[in-house]
């Protein structure tokens, strides 16, 4: 019984550091951004991980350990950005300038895999109009943009950000 216990501890790191990986390479799309596609890819993948993880072993002790496992993985990864603020660019990624001087920067936004049009529908979310009145605008590591236009201050997102027709 211990030597299956181990293997499932085994198989929820290797699955933990997996979805951490392809999470960083999905890209910085919070839940609110992700397509339906997108959604119901990671919920199949969600169902995939529970029979790769455990064998298609439905006991509780099973889902205990894997869930735990997860768990504390997910604290580490906490106190390790905590204690080691250099360890954050590689665990959560770093903002990222996405225009200048009210020029769109084509090449991060391509790494990013963030489209124009996604640029220009977040700047009218934050009530501005024309990029060309963005000084600089950052794509976070949580998936938002923070835009700071020539006034200096930066731009809050209106109340309702749905535009009136």
């Amino acid at each position: 019984m211990g030597g299956a216990l181990m293997e499932l501890v085994v198989r929820a790191v290797i699955v933990f550091f997996f979805l951490w990986a392809v999470t960083r390479l999905v890209g910085r799309s919070t839940v609110g951004e992700l397509s339906t596609f997108q959604l119901v890819l990671f919920i199949v993948m969600g169902d995939l991980v529970q029979q790769g993880v455990t064998q298609q072993d439905y006991s509780v002790t099973s889902a205990v350990l894997a869930v735990g496992v997860f768990a504390l993985l997910t604290l580490a990864l906490s106190w390790t950005n905590a204690r080691f603020p250099r360890t954050r660019g590689v665990t959560q990624g770093i903002p990222v300038v996405i225009v200048e001087n009210g020029t769109p920067v084509a090449k991060r936004l391509r790494s990013e895999r963030m489209s124009i049009d996604d640029l220009r529908a977040d700047a009218r979310q934050h009530g501005i109009r024309d990029l060309a009145d963005v000084e600089i605008a950052i794509l976070e590591t949580n998936g938002r943009v923070s835009f700071f236009t020539r006034s200096g201050r930066p731009e809050p997102p209106p109340d309702d950000p749905s535009p009136i027709m």
